[in-house]
């Protein structure tokens, strides 16, 4: 690897590299896999650098990062289909597509809404993160998740009134 491209990842990672992590800590809910994914994250995003168009960088890496973490939810869900392969692994990650609504029922009154994204859809979750806490645009929305405009804007619209719902069935919000 020549010493600008070296250089060039090595700025990316320091700016995004943070934002990034939040990222897949929310959608994955641990730790120890979001560190791991963050470091695929860039793994990937160095092996595709020469395939990088001109899009915006922060959407682009948000992209291999949603990719590389659909894909270890999907490795995952492999291991535990194997006899006994579930005593040896202890960090559980989310489903991509969300939890029933029986056990959303069943949850304990958050306090916080980061804490309640964790039971929307995965697409759900992905789309208001990257709108409300990375404040992305439209235009990053539709390169990060591969969307049209409108698919964009209905997406965040039901993503918006999904979490209300799950907001107004436990109540509202506590205060201590």
């Amino acid at each position: 690897m020549d010493r600008q491209r070296k250089n060039e990842l090595e700025q990316l990672y320091q700016e995004y590299a943070k934002s990034l992590y939040y990222f897949l800590l929310k959608m994955s809910g641990s730790v120890h896999i979001a560190e791991d994914l963050v470091q695929e994250t860039f793994v990937r995003a160095t092996v595709s650098l020469s395939f990088y168009k001109e899009e915006d960088v922060r959407a682009w890496l948000f992209k291999v990062a949603r990719n590389t973490y659909l894909d270890e939810w999907r490795k995952q869900k492999r291991r535990r289909t194997i006899p006994f392969a579930q005593l040896f692994w202890k960090d559980d990650i989310l489903s991509p597509y969300g939890l029933p609504e029986v056990d959303i029922l069943n949850q304990e009154v958050t306090e916080d809404v980061q804490s309640l994204l964790k039971f929307l859809p995965e697409n759900y979750r992905t789309i208001l993160y990257l709108r409300e806490y990375e404040q992305f645009t439209y235009q990053e929305l539709q390169e990060a998740l591969e969307l049209t405009e409108g698919q964009v804007k209905i997406l965040l619209h039901r993503a918006r009134k999904r979490l209300a719902e799950i907001i107004k069935k436990n109540g509202g919000f506590q205060d201590d």
